[in-house]
This record gives C-alpha cells, sequence and structure tokens, in this order.
C-alpha cells in the first residue's frame, strides 16, 4: 500500500477562491484604465478649446432681421455685442431664391458702446428672399 504525501498542496482547491488571475485580466484592466484616461484627457482639450475659442472671439453679432424692400435692396437688422472701446466689422450678405449670392457688404459698428442694434441697407443685383449675418470680428 502507498504511504499518503505529507507534502502540503501548492494550490488552493479548484473553484474554492474564485477563478486564479491570469495576465489577460490583468491586460484588460491596465487597457480600461488607459481608455478611461485618454477618454478624461481628450474630454478636458475639447472643454479647453470650446472655452477659448468662445473667449476668443471679442465681436459676436445676430441677424435679428429683414425686409426685401424692393428688387434692389433689403433692410438688414442686426445687434452686435462688443467691447465698448474696440471697433467691430460684421459681414452680411443676400441671396436670391436660387441660393445665389445677390449682395454683400462690411458694415462698421465703432459706437462707443457695448451693445448696438442697427438696420442697415443691403443693395443688391436682383431680388433677394433672404439675407444671412456670415460673421462679425474685430477691425
Amino acid at each position: 500500500m502507498a504511504e499518503p504525501s505529507t507534502a502540503a498542496p501548492t494550490a488552493p482547491p479548484e473553484g474554492r477562491y474564485g477563478r486564479a488571475r491570469t495576465a489577460e485580466a490583468r491586460t484588460d484592466r491596465r487597457l480600461k484604465a488607459t481608455g478611461l484616461v485618454l477618454g478624461v484627457l481628450l474630454l478636458g482639450f475639447t472643454a479647453w478649446a470650446g472655452a477659448s475659442y468662445i473667449a476668443g472671439q471679442d465681436v459676436t453679432g445676430e441677424l435679428t432681421g429683414f425686409d426685401v424692400v424692393s428688387d434692389s435692396e433689403v433692410e438688414v437688422s442686426v445687434a452686435v455685442r462688443k467691447p465698448t472701446d474696440e471697433v467691430g466689422v460684421c459681414t452680411i450678405r443676400a441671396r436670391a431664391e436660387d441660393g445665389l449670392e445677390v449682395g454683400r457688404a462690411d458694415v462698421r459698428f465703432d459706437d462707443d458702446t457695448d451693445r448696438i442694434h442697427r438696420s442697415v441697407t443691403l443693395n443688391t443685383t436682383q431680388r433677394a428672399t433672404t439675407a444671412e449675418l456670415l460673421g462679425c470680428a474685430a477691425a
């Protein structure tokens, strides 16, 4: 008859303490952590870039309305916000029904106030059906 082994077992009984951690599980956790860190960095960069872009715009404008006066004129209302001591320029355009640009103008806003609401007459080459504010910037 064989004598029982007196050596202690080298591994715990199968299934008693859960699965053994493998190199694959450690790699999976590292990839998840790396992905999380990179995602947070990307989100932070996007927020920083957006905030610096918005903060960098000293002169902003909004087209508040327009009225087609005739086949050669459009009356455009523009509201502009700017620093009091800054001169702003806004580009406005008019388009015909087929989308063709029929008028464009750069309008200066050099008033000593920070908010300006002004109506501008835009000359057109043919009847316009819409007007657009393309953008505003410091002069």
